[in-house]
């Protein structure tokens, strides 16, 4: 009988084996030369261009100091290091031998011109989402306007059996709903081509949606909230810290310029995802995603300049004459009222630190990165700089203002391990200059 039970579960085993073989294997497909490429239109080009900017494609295909789209970025996973490939149209070493149907294959399905399964790390299952149309102009742009530059991509460092590539196939199995965005019939076109945009090409949840031990994010947390690169990226839900909604506006604000008056910047891994990306959009689908986001995280069309929560703040954030002795408090008068100091109303770029996002935050982490290494670059907003205290103050005095802002500003608990989570991004960043 034993014997009878091993030999049938070794059957479905060796069937189930065959049949997952069958599932995982994808047959090559041929190479083109560059001569054998479809003629493109300006037009064509330029829509790829603009969804090229849409998915910050330049931004995880372009390592350090290297050249555009040449791959080798480093990403860092919970499983190892994958480096981005190189997607200039190289012959040898890119894409150039890739159709327009090797290259959606991998777009929307996440397998290669070889066959080989890609790691999620590129996030097909997103980009499934999109037309056919929209693959194949960003198939043209890249094609058209991405100078070719042979350089082999490193081998992702990450362990057996986790290497295996055919073991993708699994993955996806589990984890992935292959097939395009398909529209929500009780939203307006404005709402679906939004939720066409953030779930799609932008991707938006790859960041702003927490993932399983397996690596997958978990859909019934969609833009709960993260941490990548060791930043917070915060909740795009009712779930968000701010203590003023997100509104349309506001968003709109946030992903044309990199600032949103009642909220703050685009600081960190964010700076370039606007700067670099979103911005480029035109303003039909930057108010798009700006509706969907809006919707999704609760926001209303009140208007913030007038509520309770941010004249409190104003009113807590006038200089008290009598200056508290408290170490935060006469530091952040030195060091900060000057520039972030805002009377009957709040400035865009002079952000109000008691409501801003990264006060209000469960940790620290954002406000301590923009203290020590301030806002310059392609981050924040055009013509507006805040200088880095890292050179100026101590790590104890850091760690004061931040407790300061967190506790009479926003009125929040205070951040457990404040003075060492200065340290450790303190110590973390210069090792990264």
């Amino acid at each position: 009988m034993l014997k009878r039970l091993f030999l049938i579960g070794f059957g479905v085993l060796i069937v189930g084996g065959i049949g997952f073989g069958v599932y995982a294997y994808k047959s090559p497909l041929p190479p083109i030369t560059a001569s054998e490429r479809p003629e493109f239109s300006p037009e064509v080009i330029e829509k790829g261009r603009l969804l090229a900017a849409a998915g910050y494609c330049s931004e995880c295909h372009t390592a350090e100091n290297g050249a555009p789209y040449a791959g080798n970025y480093a990403m860092e996973t919970g499983f190892g290091t994958i480096y981005a490939s190189n997607l200039t149209p190289a012959m040898e070493t890119g894409i150039g031998g890739y159709s327009v149907e090797a290259f959606r294959r991998a777009m929307k399905q996440g397998v290669d011109i070889d066959g080989r399964h890609l790691f999620p790390a590129f996030p097909y299952d997103h980009f499934t989402k999109m037309t056919d149309e929209d693959v194949a102009a960003l198939y043209a742009y890249i094609m058209s306007e991405i100078a070719p530059v042979e350089l082999e991509t490193k081998e992702a460092e990450i362990p057996f059996p986790l290497n295996q590539r055919f073991l993708q196939a699994g993955w996806k199995m589990l984890f992935v709903d292959f097939g395009e965005y398909e529209g929500e019939q009780a939203q307006t076109a404005e709402w679906n081509r939004g939720a066409y945009l953030a779930e799609g090409v932008a991707h938006c949840g790859a960041c702003h949606t927490p993932r399983n031990p397996l690596g997958a994010e978990i859909e019934s947390q969609q833009y709960s909230g993260a941490t990548i690169n060791g930043w917070t990226a915060p909740a795009l839900t009712s779930e968000n810290a701010a203590q003023v909604p997100w509104t349309a506006p506001d968003f709109a604000a946030y992903l044309k310029t990199g600032v949103s008056t009642y909220h703050g910047i685009s600081a960190g891994p964010m700076g370039p995802v606007v700067h670099d990306g979103i911005r480029a959009l035109p303003d039909d689908d930057i108010n798009a995603l700006s509706l969907y986001f809006a919707e999704i995280s609760g926001g209303d069309a009140a208007d913030p300049a007038t509520s309770e929560t941010v004249l409190a703040s104003l009113e807590r954030g006038r200089p008290n004459p009598l200056y508290r002795r408290e170490l935060g408090e006469r530091l952040y008068a030195t060091a900060c009222a000057s520039c972030h100091y805002n009377a009957a109303q709040i400035e865009a770029g002079r952000p109000d630190l008691g409501i801003n996002s990264a006060t209000n935050l469960d940790t620290s982490d954002n406000l301590v990165h923009v203290i020590l290494d301030g806002v310059n670059g392609p981050e924040g907003i055009a013509g507006v700089v805040m200088p880095g205290f890292r050179g100026a103050l101590t790590e104890a005095d850091i760690a004061a203002i931040a407790a300061y802002l967190r506790d009479e500003r926003a009125g929040k608990p205070a951040w457990p391990d404040l003075v060492e989570t200065v340290s450790r991004l303190s110590e973390t960043n210069a090792h990264s200059e």
